[in-house]
């Protein structure tokens, strides 16, 4: 986590009067008064405002662990309240109550705070760093947002963390074996083992092994749809190349919304260390990369709905009057748009090792994050493949580990940037396994890996090797089974863009566009797309070039009408 001891100054900033009347400009209501010990907002109470201490001062609270309050901090005049969450209408994660002398305030809801960001650069710039810190803040504090109560390492557990942690959302866990607390709630609430772990929400609803959307519902992540808007672009999928159209078409006053199964960041959020994205010489984490660009789509007002998974396209009828693309939803209703993008990536491939669906999440990974990290301390690993994804996993990973498998098929000059080779080469304990494929896995879903078997490809000979953890970068499949009855894909299933029209969508008076499906108004980018550079920075390409056809695309189709 990122250390901010030092920068209280930019967390809690203090705004001069002038940008205090500035800010005032955009508020949402007139000043209120609270009086001493009143409640401004509770903890998990929904489209919480910012708000600007005008008089007197506003207390700060969080929770920590299942019971306890913890004191954040005071904002006096000049300062404001609100993180992140403020930005998206999500539940506030604090309690505010006015001071020992009361508090005269004015409100930002979330409309008025990107007006603000947006309408004042100065002003808006200390808003959203303050935001960014303080979200920080609470993620390293941890028990601000949810709490966790398991085992720690079991597979249900690592699955909530981590989908927790690529959603930037405080969490703490507690141990249901040993923690007071956690063992208190168990009992008084006679959970059953198989019914572990349990998740705590902020506004005290207690969750039983949920799934990851359950978890979402809880947490505020997913917004209510509006069932009777139609956006102007819908994107599915908030990986790189899908965030970084939502920047670019909703600083441009279109009307946004992102959709992902998951969370936000696709597989580049699961890379540790990305070294070679321009303008970051030392590199960034793709979580970080994606935290970024995640709350500047929210500051320009896209919204982001996580995670829904996506499962049919409807195009409207050739005779339609207005011509609109609607998206179905996996837990039920609908998202309608008069362009859609898709930007969903590719799935992590499987390889065909007899049974090893059984230990995914208890053994087997398909990224190395700081939670698998922590998980496999001082054992010995292995990992599959030999693109530059799997370079970054293997520098992240070896200075944790004992030892270092890196089983891979060719020679890594064929497949990976010499960068990577050469911090490999540097590293004492991995060894690197040319021409090999592992063919079996021994161990157990309630122990998890203990054992894999490595055949080597030429000679046939294998070796059986102690193995904790084994993690898999081999490449991916186009993540695009629900788009490929309507968009033409290539043999491999990649979505191809660019082409003529046909069927149909021929009787189109325009040409497709570049990165145009063969439906008109639905685009592809990033992985998903055939032909596609498969890296972070052609996906941010994507995303920015997309928006310039999108609007030659919405002009045809106001001409139309």
């Amino acid at each position: 986590m990122a250390d901010i001891g030092s920068r209280d100054h930019q967390m809690f900033p203090v705004l001069t009067a002038h940008q205090m009347e500035t800010a005032k400009r955009f508020a949402s209501t007139e000043r209120r008064h609270f009086t001493a010990g009143e409640i401004v907002y509770e903890i998990g109470d929904r489209t919480v405002p910012a708000w600007l201490v005008l008089e007197g001062s506003l207390e700060v609270f969080r929770h920590e662990g299942l019971s306890h309050e913890v004191y954040v901090t005071t904002h006096h005049p000049g300062q404001f309240s609100g993180e992140v969450n403020q930005l998206s209408g999500r539940p506030s994660l604090v309690r505010g109550r006015a001071g020992p002398g009361g508090c005269t305030a004015v409100s930002f809801d979330g409309a008025h705070i990107r007006a603000l960001v947006i309408g004042s650069a100065d002003v808006g710039e200390i808003i959203m760093r303050a935001f960014i810190l303080r979200r920080v803040s609470l993620i390293n504090a941890g028990g601000a947002g949810s709490v966790l109560v398991g085992v720690p390492g079991s597979s249900a557990v690592t699955r909530l963390q981590g989908f927790l942690t690529r959603s930037a959302y405080p969490h703490i866990i507690l141990d249901a074996s040993s923690d007071e607390e956690g063992l208190a709630l168990i009992e008084r609430l006679g959970v059953l083992p198989a019914e572990l772990p349990l998740m705590v929400c902020p506004n005290g609803t207690v969750l039983k092994n949920p799934t990851d959307i359950e978890a979402a519902l809880c947490l505020g992540m997913t917004p209510d749809l509006k069932s009777d808007v139609t956006y102007d672009v819908a994107i599915v999928g908030a990986g790189p190349a899908g965030l970084a159209a939502a920047v670019y078409a909703a600083s441009e006053g279109l009307s946004v919304i992102v959709l992902d199964e998951r969370s936000v960041g696709g597989q580049a959020g699961a890379s540790a260390r990305i070294e070679n994205y321009l303008g970051f010489p030392t590199g960034i984490s793709g979580q970080a990369l994606a935290g970024r660009a995640f709350n500047q789509a929210l500051k320009f007002g896209a919204e982001i709905a996580l995670p829904l998974e996506v499962l049919d396209l409807v195009p409207s009828p050739p005779d339609a009057k207005t011509h609109v693309l609607t998206l179905k939803l996996a837990r039920g209703g609908a998202v309608t748009a008069r362009i859609v993008i898709v930007a969903s990536g590719a799935r992590y491939r499987r390889p065909e090792i007899a049974g090893i669906e059984a230990f995914e999440g208890a053994g087997v990974s398909y990224w190395a994050s700081s939670i698998e990290a922590k998980l496999c301390e001082g054992e010995e690993i292995a990992l599959i493949g030999g693109g530059n994804s799997a370079g970054q996993a293997v520098a992240f990973l070896a200075p944790q580990v004992k030892r270092l498998r890196l089983v891979v098929r060719r020679p890594l000059e064929e497949t990976m940037s010499r960068y990577l080779i050469e911090r490999i080469a540097a590293l004492p304990n991995v060894e690197i396994h040319t021409n090999c494929e592992v063919v079996s896995l021994e161990g157990d879903r309630l122990r998890g890996l203990s054992a894999a078997v490595l055949r080597d490809r030429t000679t046939g000979a294998e070796h059986r090797f102690p193995l904790r953890h084994m993690f898999l970068f081999i490449g991916a499949d186009p993540n695009a089974a629900w788009i490929r009855k309507y968009a033409e894909t290539d043999s491999n299933g990649f979505v191809l863009t660019g082409q003529p029209f046909r069927g149909e969508a021929a009787a189109c008076t325009r040409p497709a566009l570049p990165l145009e499906t063969s439906v008109p108004n639905l685009f592809a980018i990033g992985d998903v797309r055939a032909a596609s550079t498969k890296r972070v920075a052609a996906a941010v390409g994507e995303g920015a070039a997309v928006v310039a056809q999108i609007h030659m695309a919405l002009r045809f189709m106001a001409a139309q009408h």
